[in-house]
């Protein structure tokens, strides 16, 4: 047995270091079907190859799968696999094109999820992909190395009620005589394999085209048509802004949108096929607090940045990440002005800032850096890279790299020679600063932020006439008065309200504008504020209640329900028909309270409790759920049903939920009555069920 492994990994071996440099993988042309009480895929992989110099094998990433033929020209062929490849053995000639067909059927741990299956409910079944570090491969047979690029088409048969979304354009419809159908798509150039993507599901799509004549599809659940337009709201504008800012028309044959449930992530850049969280379909109150607009920008860049030109691999991750978000901010720029772009890259500068101060700080240039490094410092490495060489330096370099490297796989140096080609300036000391260096050149930073925003340049004048009297002794309403910028105003509040003038509260509370009236909501009543301090300001307080923000009526209620006993009823009643964000945040939260105050709506608290249990179902997204499983525990009101889905949820696919659900889980089995009910819930659940149950009472 040791001897056929050594021999299984040389091959292997073999094969991975050969594959690049001997061996091209041109076409693929796949048809899969997906099964889903069985939870499986059925299909079938036709790949054309160029093979550059002689090998006796070659070999594609194959995860958990079996086959049931395999052929090369039409004819069976000898191959090995492990259960993480498939090697096919054979002496390959150099400058041959052969043709490989593999039928394979595979049962995915991850990277494609049946969702809703056991939910009962018609039209909540869905089956989507989630290719980036999880790996195409678990479904169909295709390559983890990024450096492969191959021209994808794919045909997926499904129930043909079904609506199918892909990569590239659906150019026919086949019906089957089983009530099914063939849905064929076309892809027109390459693209690495966590790029190519599905989802299939119940959906209405609205139809748009850019500037420049590109299709563009953004996609809805039948029952979401009145959210369309604040979820997409400038998905137009954003596209044709990008395609002028970055200088390369769009690369692609057309764009669509899809939201799926329980996503993993916020969204997913699939070439021509974003698929995102459904928990961003909003409707027009939420638009001010939670939207889709950044998500939506920063996944389109990605269609130029990350799927036209692709990283070489996680050491250049910056090209992918950081560039994104960077385009993502400028869209913001565009469309909410300059004061909010300055502001959210000071906001940023100070996050960078802090873990630098802890010495946490990290180089762009390292695989294993943090979102915060790739994202936020990645931008922040391209504000200073364009102030340092000049807008039209770098949009020149950005255009050149785009061109010169398109349908490639790229580093961080192919990049940089553009810039300096376009530029003829040496960044080399740049490079050291913004890239290699793990500290954050904070100083560099806020120097660039007051060179363009005057707002900051008064805040920065406010907190050196603090250090230099070292005290709150400041005319705050001076500088109040002094600008009319937004985000200056909602700073200050939020700093330094407890020390701000009556008058300065009153202009605040009087002012027509969410974000401001926010920062109170969020800054006043806290625990040191005086109870007499409270009934000052109580009828303003109660004002928020009415504000057209879901994340102000949140906060406003939890503050006057806690402050003003007496009252609680009239709060509670205020918001009792309001649900709020895609989480029902205002819903579950006033079902908590209305649970715990004695004298309100008594005849309807058991209805109330099953409500707010039922949340915990697998039907709601896990922002829903987590809520609705700590609210339900911090008021002591867990039951056999909802430590059922608890059990459940520790075996969800998205890692955040499942950690979420793990740790109070632990945090339940401590207490002596919660364990007898958790003990009496495993009897109606199936052994899967049970995984990190029975785990953690091995360990104990």
């Amino acid at each position: 047995m040791f001897r056929k492994l050594v021999l299984l990994f040389l091959i292997t071996s073999y094969c991975f270091g050969q594959h690049q440099d001997k061996v091209d993988f041109l076409t693929a042309s796949i048809l899969i079907e997906p099964l889903p009480l069985e939870k499986e895929i059925k299909g079938t992989v036709a790949y054309s190859l160029k093979i550059g110099s002689k090998v006796d094998s070659v070999f594609l990433d194959a995860k958990n799968m079996g086959f049931s033929n395999v052929k090369l020209n039409g004819r069976k062929i000898n191959y090995g696999n492990n259960g993480e490849q498939i090697i096919i053995h054979k002496k390959f000639k150099k400058g041959r094109t052969y043709a490989l067909e593999l039928v394979y059927s595979c049962k995915p741990k991850q990277a494609l999820y049946f969702i809703g299956l056991e939910d009962a409910i018609e039209g909540n079944e869905q089956i989507w992909t989630q290719g980036q570090g999880k790996y195409t491969s678990h479904w169909v047979p295709s390559f983890d190395d990024m450096e492969e690029k191959v021209e994808f088409d794919l045909q997926i048969k499904t129930h043909k009620s079904n609506r199918v979304i892909a990569n590239g354009t659906l150019v026919n419809i086949t019906n089957e005589p089983d009530a099914k159908a063939i849905f064929s798509f076309d892809m027109k150039k390459p693209m690495s394999s966590y790029l190519l993507a599905f989802a299939i599901g119940k959906y209405e799509k609205e139809n748009l085209v850019s500037k420049s004549g590109i299709p563009i599809e953004n996609y809805y659940y039948p029952k979401d048509s009145l959210k369309v337009e604040p979820t997409y709201r400038y998905t137009k504008q954003i596209f044709d802004f990008l395609e002028e800012e970055i200088g390369v028309p769009y690369p692609w044959q057309n764009y669509k949108q899809i939201p799926v449930k329980d996503f993993l992530y916020a969204g997913m850049e699939n070439t021509t096929a974003t698929i995102f969280s459904d928990s961003y379909m909003i409707d027009a109150t939420a638009f001010v607090d939670r939207n889709y607009v950044n998500v939506n920008a920063h996944e389109l860049a990605h269609q130029w940045f990350g799927n036209l030109v692709t990283e070489k691999n996680g050491e250049h991750h910056w090209l992918h990440e950081g560039f994104a978000t960077y385009y993502a901010y400028l869209v913001e720029k565009e469309l909410f002005g300059d004061d909010h772009f300055y502001w959210k890259l000071h906001h940023t500068a100070n996050q960078l800032q802090e873990i630098s101060d802890r010495a946490e700080g990290q180089s762009l240039l390292d695989p294993k850096a943090s979102s915060l490094t790739f994202y936020e410092k990645g931008a922040w490495a391209l504000v200073a890279l364009r102030e340092l060489v000049g807008d039209e330096f770098f949009k020149n370099g950005i255009r050149n790299y785009l061109v010169k490297h398109q349908l490639k796989n790229v580093t961080v140096t192919d990049f940089l020679n553009q810039i300096a080609t376009a530029s003829t300036i040496d960044l080399s000391a740049y490079k050291r600063m913004w890239l290699d260096s793990s500290e954050f050149p904070t100083q560099e930073a806020m120097s660039i932020l007051e060179k363009y925003s005057p707002s900051l340049v008064l805040l920065s004048n406010m907190d050196a006439e603090f250090e230099r009297i070292k005290s709150d002794d400041i005319d705050y309403e001076a500088y109040w008065n002094t600008t009319s910028s937004i985000h200056f105003k909602k700073d200050l509040i939020e700093k330094h309200h407890h020390v701000l003038p009556t008058s300065v509260i009153e202009k605040a509370f009087a002012m027509d504008t969410i974000l401001i009236r926010q920062s109170l909501a969020v800054s006043l009543f806290g625990l040191s504020t005086s109870a007499a301090s409270k009934e000052v300001w109580k009828s303003n307080f109660e004002s928020l209640l009415n504000d057209k923000s879901y994340r102000t009526q949140e906060v406003a209620l939890i503050k006057l329900w806690g402050t003003f006993e007496k009252d609680r009823q009239v709060y509670l009643d205020k918001l009792s028909n309001t649900t709020g964000f895609p989480n029902k945040n205002i819903r579950l939260l006033w079902l908590t309270l209305a649970l715990v105050t004695p004298e309100y709506r008594v005849d309807e608290k058991a209805d109330y409790l099953e409500e707010l249990s039922a949340y915990t179902r697998s039907i709601y997204n896990p922002e829903v759920r987590q809520t609705a499983f700590t609210f339900l525990t911090d008021i002591g009101a867990m039951n056999l049903e909802t430590y059922k889905e608890l059990l459940k949820s520790t075996n969800h696919h998205s890692w955040q939920f499942r950690n979420f659900a793990r740790r109070l889980l632990d945090k339940e089995l401590n207490n002596d009555k919660s364990k007898v009910q958790i003990q009496a819930a495993t009897k109606e659940l199936k052994e899967d069920d049970l995984r990190y149950l029975r785990t953690k009472m091995e360990v104990e």
